[in-house]
């Protein structure tokens, strides 16, 4: 039996709802102040796939039919095989489902990777659901996690009743708050499938043990299924370990996390990179108490203890005022419909 990477209940790129909405609107709010700023959504889709670059391709390429939206950043990882896209749209004070450029484009790009990519030929060391494996939508100015969540809510709509995905809610978008882990926990997601720490191949067809929010109750296996959320905002920030002990990282991972005791606002677990590597993958729900700086510090410390030395961290996405600005001089560079 495959063992659980995760010793506790953590799970990277969750935030915590509780105080989400009050939060995420107030940081909305002072990315908001600068003057002419309107108000602007976030998206961050990741989708299991970074080494065939057609399928990338075809990705962006349908971002771009609605020029609203942009992909203002993109995180390539080749050993997950898997890549992030960051992407902004001005929003409506109540955008409906039609008139959403975010949304929309957010969707058309699920559709390209699903009509891209293959979950049965996929391979990596990083845990993954489906083909397009987390959504997760964002406030960023003068925006409320509330006005967020329903966009996530509407896009699940799409994906479930329209591509026929099985589509699971969460955060704000779900109605219970249910959390990011509890859905992976239920279908296996934390438990690799094949030698040296690697999930390979889809889920297996037929009915799931946990019943979807949208879309169908059995999942195919070249495709598998989808998590939407709406939260406040999280940085990610990963720590590369040069140990091939995985279960010693995996002890400096518990530490570092504010389940296991350590970093307020902090979750982490232990993901292999390479033959010499294991990675500390971070989130980090509270970015102004507790930064990368102190993470870092902090697996050095831990990793010292167990004989292991440290690289340096990196954060998988600019920050909030970066995404801000980059959206707005690709708006100002654009040019006049």
């Amino acid at each position: 039996m495959a063992e659980d990477i995760f010793d506790s209940a953590l799970n990277l790129e969750e935030s915590h709802l509780q105080q989400g909405y009050d939060e995420g609107y107030a940081d909305g709010l002072k990315l908001g102040k600068q003057e002419g700023v309107e108000m602007l959504g976030c998206c961050k889709v990741y989708i299991s796939e970074s080494r065939n670059g057609a399928a990338l391709v075809s990705i962006e390429k349908a971002s771009k039919l609605f020029p609203g939206a942009a992909i203002v950043n993109k995180f390539e990882d080749v050993m997950y095989n898997r890549v992030g896209y960051t992407v902004v749209s001005k929003l409506l004070p109540d955008p409906s489902s039609d008139s959403c450029p975010l949304k929309n484009a957010v969707f058309s790009m699920i559709k390209a990777a699903f009509e891209a990519i293959d979950l049965k030929l996929h391979s990596g060391t990083h845990p993954r659901l489906g083909v397009v494996d987390h959504v997760c939508f964002h406030p960023l100015t003068l925006t409320s996690l509330e006005q967020v969540a329903g966009i996530a809510k509407s896009l699940a709509d799409d994906v479930g009743g329209n591509l026929r995905v099985p589509t699971f809610l969460y955060g704000a978008a779900h109605e219970e708050g249910r959390k990011l882990d509890s859905i992976r926990r239920a279908l296996g997601y934390f438990k690799p499938n094949a030698n040296g720490n690697q999930w390979t191949g889809g889920l297996g067809s037929g009915p799931l043990p946990l019943k979807p929010d949208k879309g169908p109750d059995q999942v195919t296996e070249s495709k598998g299924v989808i998590v939407i959320g709406a939260t406040r905002w999280v940085d990610n920030y990963n720590v590369p370990v040069f140990s091939s002990d995985i279960a010693a990282v995996r002890r400096v991972a518990k530490q570092v996390s504010a389940r296991g005791g350590g970093l307020p606002g902090v979750q982490a677990m232990a993901l292999s990179y390479g033959e010499n590597t294991t990675e500390v993958a971070c989130n980090l729900l509270d970015p102004s108490a507790v930064g990368g700086d102190h993470v870092q510090l902090e697996v050095e410390r831990l990793a010292m203890a167990e004989g292991m030395t440290v690289g340096k961290g990196y954060f998988t996405d600019i920050s909030q005022q970066e995404i801000v600005e980059n959206y707005l001089e690709m708006c100002s560079d654009a040019p006049v419909q």
